[in-house]
């Protein structure tokens, strides 16, 4: 049985899917999710559905009975609710003694200057203590960390940021997440680390530039220095937490945190990962 945590959620959900798609029966995957009615459609498909509530470890006992692969998609909000609640889920699997435990970390997690990536690596130290067979999913940036609100910036003609001319090898949601599907159906997964780019990098500018050429409107990046891009996000409503965050990881990316690229996400897909071209193409039809 493999059970996959996050299951509602815009990259667990494609995993299920991608997991079903890959020829692994309804019934041998449990989706882990905090409202099951929000499942409905994995349910429609035959995927068995386990209330887990990183905040109620009991349920986590419940939801990872029976299972011999778990993947722990990382939860969201402050970093030692975070890691306690990883744990949980980790102790969890420990209990139920699942042969394989996956989990979506950060790409170049040890090294990564990233503020998002100290919980990671908590995580990580957590894992290598458990004694669990584990397989890390250092997940690069996702494409649409930036090009979600592209529509709005092509209506604008502006796309802001902070990131100056760093590059950054993006890839998809939907390839990290049948990446992991991948990983899961193979055997022999304990003690692998995969590092998930994609196989080129490209500057925020270059993605203005090819939604100008795509659409014949001009668009411009305009880099913002951290303190008015954070009063612009601010203004724009986001969280202070968002706020902080995607501050911070542009001003990491400027300095190349997310330039290097892997080979890794590649490999698993067994195709070329998505380019600038179609990144924008997929942005502008969503």
């Amino acid at each position: 049985m493999i059970v996959a945590t996050g299951a509602t959620g815009p990259y667990g959900r494609q995993v299920v899917e991608h997991l079903l798609d890959l020829g692994v029966p309804a019934a041998g995957i449990a989706a882990a999710v905090r409202t099951p009615a929000r499942a409905a459609g994995l349910a429609a498909r035959g995927v068995e559905i386990r209330t887990a509530d990183y905040d109620r470890p009991r349920t986590l006992r419940t939801a990872l009975a029976g299972a011999t692969k778990v993947l722990l998609v990382s939860s969201t909000g402050p970093d030692e609710v975070r890691v306690a609640q990883h744990r949980a889920v980790i102790d969890a699997a420990r209990e139920a003694g699942v042969e394989l435990f996956a989990y979506t970390s950060v790409t170049d997690a040890p090294a990564n200057p990233m503020g998002l990536a100290r919980v990671h690596r908590d995580t990580e130290a957590a894992l290598a203590a458990s004694g669990l067979p584990v397989a890390l999913l250092r997940n690069g940036w996702y494409t649409e960390n930036h090009t979600g609100t592209l529509r709005d910036a092509v209506a604008r003609g502006v796309l802001a940021g902070s990131a100056g001319t760093g590059r950054i090898a993006f890839a998809s949601r939907a390839e990290l997440a049948e990446a992991a599907a991948r990983v899961l159906t193979l055997d022999g997964q304990g003690g692998r680390v995969y590092d998930l780019t994609g196989d080129t990098a490209w500057t925020l500018a270059e993605g203005a530039a090819e939604a100008a050429a795509q659409t014949g409107t001009p668009v411009a990046y305009q880099d913002l220095p951290p303190e008015a891009y954070h009063r612009l996000l601010t203004q724009a409503g986001l969280p202070a937490p968002a706020v902080e965050l995607i501050v911070d990881s542009d001003q990491c990316i400027a300095r190349g945190a997310l330039e290097h690229s892997s080979g890794d996400l590649r490999a698993l897909l067994g195709r070329p990962t998505q380019t600038l071209a179609a990144a924008v193409t997929r942005a502008l039809e969503e």
